[in-house]
């Protein structure tokens, strides 16, 4: 067989295997497929939105990374045969209701309340045209530092360029139907005020929430009572008037005929009026994919007013984009906590899927994560230490730099370097500056009470009489120490000989005493990786209080 002819082959039953693929990008792509069977179009529009009177942030890239996956199984099961695009799409014409916390000067922002966040100036120097500019510029930074295919999209632009004028005369033409979908929703107070149109006061610049005196459909105009008293009639298109958010999200979907758009479980309630107003703008509502929302570490909704979560800056600090790609992957609409504790297994965990991939067959590694986080093209690492031992091994060692740490992969993995194993280098510096500002601060380590005292002592001779650094005699030894321990046999785990074997308050009990911490990796692993040297050097200052003592 040629070597064309497999990769054909592999082909073919790749599109055979995406057919029934059960990993949610295709299920939704599938989704997509059967919309364009009732209405077919010549591409398919995915798109995200963006709120830019903050910085991009984790929830930013989540929605971005998720959608792509998304357009990448269609595009498989599609073969590529239909153009897609990704329309990242920024609200950049909302007023600034709030000022933000992180500016260089909240006064010099005052002014400014309520008005579009692009009629904002930069309170950054001035190196862009305003607020809304800046922060366009960052998301954009943000989307191609991680290598996203997409088109950026101004409200902004859309608005005064009049690629929304069409759905807009539309608007005030069906302003009725418009308002018997919004009314409802609304408390009764500001039933009595509310519009879908929001009009730029031609004296303020401020965008404004009142009440409408007339809505000319034919004229396309509306009239109001303008900031300083003045009955002011404007046109609705050209970047004059603006829709309330909850139409407006509906009104883009018509303009645009967007096919796909994702969202948070928080916008779930209204996304029976998105889709309804869309309709009544002449589009058809777009699938819909709602994802949960983080938590924090006590369970606590993520808020950016709070503070109470991790930011992107904060994740790549101590991870590589593809962990967090892979913690966005799992399980979207279940809740998931997102704080620091939660990296060092997402790092693992990629891993460990980037390892099984080359050996799968075609249906699980369309079901592999590292499969939609590559697009279908995983990179080839083979790693022979985890992410988690780096860790224990930065602990064990109090490492203030990465090259603590290949000491110890050197001895544990003859010939493997930093130049030949550039990602186990890039590992390395994540785990030291884990360990320095998540780990360090928080060991707690606690004398060792008799029982305790006892078994380190027996696991000290056993080790000395150990030659090498065999990692599966290492864990034996280690086991052999605990069996005879009443403290430390489970009935329901069974050892060599048919009785009780070993419990994992032994593991806990060791991490505990040696690292101050309560968790860790196979222990075996760990001393075979740290030296039997330098472990027996860590009990013995555990035995003599010098550990504990050091962490009081």
């Amino acid at each position: 067989m040629t070597a064309t002819a497999s990769v054909e082959d592999f082909a073919s039953d790749l599109r055979q295997a995406a057919e029934t693929a059960s990993a949610w990008p295709f299920e939704e792509a599938r989704k997509i497929i059967e919309r364009l069977k009732r209405k077919p179009k010549d591409e398919v529009l995915f798109e995200t939105g963006y709120g830019p009177s903050g910085l991009p942030h984790i929830g930013t890239f989540g929605e971005v990374a998720r959608t792509t996956m998304v357009r990448h199984a269609f595009r498989v099961l599609t073969d590529d045969r239909i153009p897609t695009r990704l329309i990242c799409f920024s609200d950049d014409m909302d007023g600034m209701r709030k000022i933000p916390e992180n500016v260089p000067s909240r006064a010099f922002l005052e002014p400014y309340l309520q008005m579009p966040l692009t009629s904002v100036p930069d309170p950054w120097g001035g190196e862009y045209a305003s607020f809304g500019d800046h922060n366009n510029a960052m998301l954009r930074r943000f989307l191609d530092t991680f290598g996203f295919d997409y088109e950026f999209a101004s409200a902004t632009e859309y608005y005064k360029a009049g690629k929304l004028d069409a759905v807009l005369l539309r608007a005030a033409e069906r302003y009725d139907d418009i308002m018997q979908v919004m009314l409802p929703t609304l408390g009764e107070e500001r039933q009595a005020t509310y519009s879908p149109f929001l009009p730029i006061s031609p004296s303020s610049g401020r965008v404004l929430y009142v009440p409408l005196k007339e809505v000319n459909a034919k004229a396309g105009t509306i009239t109001f009572d303008d900031d300083d008293g003045t009955e002011t009639t404007l046109p609705v298109t050209g970047g004059h008037v603006k829709l309330q958010w909850k139409p407006d999200f509906g009104a883009r979907w018509a303009a645009l005929g967007v096919d796909f758009e994702m969202f948070g479980k928080d916008h779930q309630t209204n996304a029976p009026i998105y889709d309804r107003i869309c309709e009544i703008l002449g589009g058809e509502a777009p699938e819909h994919y709602v994802y949960e929302l983080f938590l924090d570490e006590i369970g606590q909704k993520i808020s950016k007013s709070k503070g109470n979560g991790l930011t992107i800056d904060e994740w790549l600090t101590y991870a590589s984009p593809e962990s967090l790609a892979l913690y966005m992957f799992q399980s979207p609409r279940s809740a998931k906590k997102l704080h620091f504790d939660v990296i060092p297994k997402a790092v693992d965990e990629y891993y460990n899927f980037l390892a099984r991939y080359p050996v799968q067959d075609v249906k699980n590694k369309l079901g592999n994560p590292v499969w939609h986080i590559h697009a279908g093209n995983p990179p080839v690492e083979e790693l022979p230490l985890t992410f988690g031992l780096l860790l224990k091994l930065a602990s064990a060692s109090n490492a203030e730099d990465k090259e603590v740490l290949w000491r110890f992969i050197g001895r544990y993995a003859p010939g493997v370097t930093a130049q030949t194993s550039p990602t186990l280098d890039k590992l390395a510096g994540y785990a030291v500056r884990y360990f320095i500002d998540r780990v360090k601060p928080r060991r707690a380590f606690r004398l060792p009470d008799e029982v305790e005292a006892d078994a380190l002592r027996r696991l000290d001779a056993a080790l000395a009489a150990l030659d090498g650094s065999d990692r599966d005699a290492i864990q034996n030894a280690v086991l052999d120490v605990a069996r005879p321990v009443p403290r430390y046999q489970d009935a329901k785990r069974k050892g060599p000989d048919g009785g009780p074997g070993v419990s994992f308050a032994w593991f806990s009990a060791l991490y505990e005493l040696l690292l101050g911490e309560s968790e860790g990796p196979r222990f075996g692993t760990f001393v075979a990786a740290y030296g039997i040297p330098e472990t027996r050097a860590l009990i013995a200052r555990a035995l003599s209080g010098e550990l504990a003592k050091g962490a009081a």
